[in-house]
């Protein structure tokens, strides 16, 4: 075997979701891991629709899931000659022609032909009539009227379809741009294409594209259909089942990482194992091991995996990826060592960057108590301990995790009370809920000025509560 290309040609109409980034991971994977090339085409031949600011999300997307590529991007529109090119040696060897059909006639022979049973394809009126160039003519391919065109899917396995099933597809449409099916086989032919990896809402497309890589006597690369994704309900997933723009999962707060990591388990396994690093993705994969059934994609998992790799990550590029969600929700961030503490804390807890900032509240902002936890743990009778707590705090001459520790344990051997007396109302006036990071950490990142502050501040809701009870 020569040296693997392979490719990922986007089209610039709209953003990259779920199943477009796998198929570019699967492409990406292929060529690392056989030390192949990995080129980027942009298929921008739908002129209405293409936009440059689709091709900059294309562009964003495949930076932030770490898809370098070694050519490109390539734009399929500026290749227009050379698709005529390869039109005209078509024409040439009499493998295409020109067809006169109005749109109308077009419409009569697919209706004729449904009435009759038979399928709503081109009837070959202008096949064998030689006909030449004129204004709003198609060229279509001549393709052969009886056998079979088969290949062995790298995924599915052996396919074959019968060419009675096809028709003569157009080349060149009336306003002389290429179709799809035409630029493709010509792009993959003239980069070199090996592999192609896609979609299996393709398969239809590929036996065309054999045809004409056997007119144009060109050896097709080799094709693999990946199965579609599907949402949780086994239907084909879309907006309906949440959020399918890779980007939008950035923005959510996933890490590119968890991502990759997720597309890749969408459709191929390796064992039972689950977490892979980059580098283990390209040594490990491989086609053999990619699977036949649709993945379904299961938000929790993505979830799961994000969260672990949360937990693992550098804490210092954890906490720069976790500041523009930081000052989103206006924390003043302008402490980074502060910053990078806070990070370290929830890193265990949060799921996404985005979950993280929620968590981190109380850490940049005045505390508002959870009503619950409120009423059940800021009662009045705790006023004369949180006050002797105060004191002992302030006599502290460092405020570190050990020294706060032993305040405690002097505190609850002076009042008889065991720790979970005291800790829980703490925390609720520390942070204004139940569950948070370590007590301890959390009162040395915030300092003795904040705590001491928070803790004066619960005292005095606990003796208006108990003065508001005691006159009710």
């Amino acid at each position: 075997m020569g040296k693997i290309v392979t490719r990922f040609p986007p089209s610039p109409t709209g953003s990259i979701h779920i199943g477009s980034a796998r198929t570019a991971l699967f492409n990406w994977l292929l060529a690392r891991g056989q030390g192949g090339t990995f080129i980027l085409r942009i298929e921008d031949t739908d002129a209405e629709r293409s936009t440059a600011e689709a091709t900059e999300i294309i562009l964003e997307s495949m930076e932030w899931l770490g898809l370098d590529y070694d050519e490109g991007p390539y734009f399929q529109a500026q290749r227009k000659d050379i698709h005529l090119e390869y039109v005209q040696k078509l024409l040439d060897s009499g493998r295409a022609y020109y067809c006169h059909c109005t749109p109308e006639e077009l419409d009569a022979q697919r209706q004729k032909a449904l009435r009759e049973g038979g399928k709503p394809k081109y009837n070959g009126k202008c096949r064998d009539q030689g006909l030449g160039p004129a204004p709003g003519a198609v060229i279509r391919f001549k393709g052969p009227l009886s056998g079979t065109t088969g290949w062995r899917d790298l995924i599915k396995g052996p396919i074959m379809i019968d060419n009675s099933e096809l028709d003569d597809l157009i080349l060149v449409r009336g306003d002389a741009l290429p179709t799809y099916n035409l630029a493709v086989v010509v792009d993959d032919l003239t980069m070199g294409i090996t592999h192609v990896i896609r979609g299996d809402d393709h398969v239809n497309n590929t036996p065309r594209q054999i045809l004409l890589y056997q007119a144009l006597e060109a050896q097709p690369p080799e094709f693999g259909h990946m199965p579609l994704t599907l949402g949780a309900d086994k239907a084909r997933l879309s907006k309906r089942h949440g959020a399918t723009s890779i980007l939008a999962y950035r923005d959510m707060g996933y890490l590119s990482e968890a991502m990759v990591n997720y597309l890749v388990r969408l459709g191929w396994s390796y064992g039972d194992e689950e977490i892979f690093s980059r580098e283990e993705l390209i040594e490990k994969f491989s086609l053999e091991n990619a699977g036949k059934s649709p993945g379904v994609f299961d938000l929790e998992k993505l979830n799961w995996l994000n969260a672990h790799y949360l937990k693992e990550g550098d804490p210092v590029r954890i906490t720069e990826l976790a500041k523009p969600f930081y000052e989103k929700k206006g924390y003043k961030v302008d402490d980074l060592n502060y910053a990078l503490a806070v990070t370290e804390t929830l890193q265990p807890r949060a799921k996404t960057l985005a979950e993280m900032a929620d968590m981190a509240n109380f850490y940049y902002q005045d505390v508002e108590y959870e009503p619950q936890a409120a009423r059940k743990f800021l009662k009045g009778g705790l006023v004369p301990i949180m006050e002797d707590l105060t004191n002992r705090l302030a006599a502290l001459p460092t405020f570190s995790e050990e020294a706060l520790e032993e305040v405690f344990r002097e505190l609850i051997e002076a009042h008889e009370i065991k720790l979970g007396k005291i800790a829980q109302p703490i925390r609720v006036a520390l942070t204004g809920r139940t569950a948070s990071p370590g007590l301890f950490e959390i009162m040395s990142i915030l300092g003795k000025e904040r705590v001491m502050d928070r803790i004066q501040k619960a005292g005095k809701y606990m003796a208006d509560r108990a003065a508001r009870a005691s006159n009710s």
